[in-house]
């Protein structure tokens, strides 16, 4: 935006800005539809079914279908129900889950805000994102989305503590909080990579697969989706909604996904760099990261599909006494290894 009102002047200038942030808004909208579309698909195949195949050639159409067919239902709200808490909860999740992505960086120069703490950005607003799902368990005024949102709370706080020792791990790499410096920091083709970089590969690449783990339970996604489970819960802290507050409910969780996906292609491997070197045009950029971001989400999918739910003293565990020991040896290792040899490439 700063850049904008600098090249065109303060009016137009604010105007691109604005057409910016809803271009970026448009676009990763189209996303959640297809990529809701292909978690369904893959999530078939590996049951050896069709997935949805009649809206659209190949079904390419049944996320709108659902999206209109949400929009176009009767809000329902409890009669028990704090009526305004209840609203204000899934307008709080859409609104927080959209607002990450101010920092990320799509591309070369392709970013809303180029801010040099975006990291603690993205702690902010991550840590606000479980008022919304507590919020919405509450208002509902019944015991499972109450439960539910509990264990939401205490889930995203565990495993938010072990993915911010790793992220550590790669500031120090890098020596900045500005999620463009540290793509650029991995420009220099796949051996550059945090996660694939020599002779720390042995410490970063294990780091990788503890953020996608946390990511997995950061966002409640199977099998760590016990703050939605069926068989106890009845769906949890989102049980009492209904039509349009359900879906942006959905969208902001969707939304935290692919925020999830973007930061592991950010932080880990390259970002809009090419895996043989550095990619300096914008539009290119984009494509780039955009498939990193398919690739990883493909990974989500086929754990979702083929992993069984974990019971909730055993996500504890694994977020607790592994994941937050072995990230704090991590950040050792790491912090030794900088202060010994100095930044790669630095």
């Amino acid at each position: 935006m700063a850049a904008l009102i600098q090249q065109f002047g303060p009016v137009w200038g604010f105007w691109a800005g604005v057409g910016q942030i809803l271009l970026i808004m448009i676009m990763l909208l189209l996303t959640l539809a297809f990529i809701l579309l292909f978690d369904r698909k893959v999530w078939a195949a590996v049951q050896m079914r069709k997935g949805p195949n009649v809206v659209g050639p190949f079904g390419l159409l049944q996320s709108f279908a659902d999206f209109f067919k949400f929009v176009f239902k009767e809000i329902v709200i409890p009669a028990g129900a704090n009526k305004t808490v209840f609203i204000l909860a899934p307008l709080i999740t859409f609104t927080l889950a959209f607002a990450a992505y101010a920092v990320v960086p799509f591309g070369k120069g392709w970013v809303i805000a180029d801010l040099n703490v975006g990291i603690l950005y993205l702690f902010a607003i991550s840590s606000l994102g479980v008022y919304g799902i507590i919020m919405g368990g509450w208002a509902s005024n019944s015991k499972y989305p109450f439960l539910g949102s509990l264990r939401s709370a205490a889930q995203m706080v565990s495993y938010e503590v072990s993915i911010g020792f790793v992220i550590i791990t790669v500031l120090l790499l890098v020596g900045s909080l500005n999620l463009t410096t540290i793509v650029d920091h991995q420009r220099n083709g796949i051996g550059s990579w945090h996660a694939f970089a020599w002779p720390t590969v042995f410490v970063m690449f294990p780091m990788f697969v503890i953020f996608f783990i946390s990511a997995l339970a950061e966002t409640n996604r199977p099998p760590f989706d016990l703050p939605e489970a069926e068989s106890e819960l009845v769906a949890g802290y989102q049980v009492e909604y209904s039509s349009t507050p359900y879906l942006l409910f959905m969208i902001g969780e969707y939304l935290s996904i692919v925020l999830m996906c973007a930061l592991m292609s950010i932080l880990f491997l390259g970002g809009w760099h090419a895996p043989w070197g550095p990619v300096d045009n914008g539009f290119l950029g984009f494509l780039i990261l955009y498939a990193k971001i398919w690739f990883i989400f493909f990974l989500f999918a086929m754990v979702k599909a083929i992993v069984p739910r974990y019971r909730y003293d055993q996500l504890m565990r694994l977020g607790w006494k592994i994941f937050l020991p072995t990230s704090l040896v991590a950040v050792a290792l790491i912090a030794g290894y900088v202060a010994y040899y100095g930044r790669p490439g630095g």
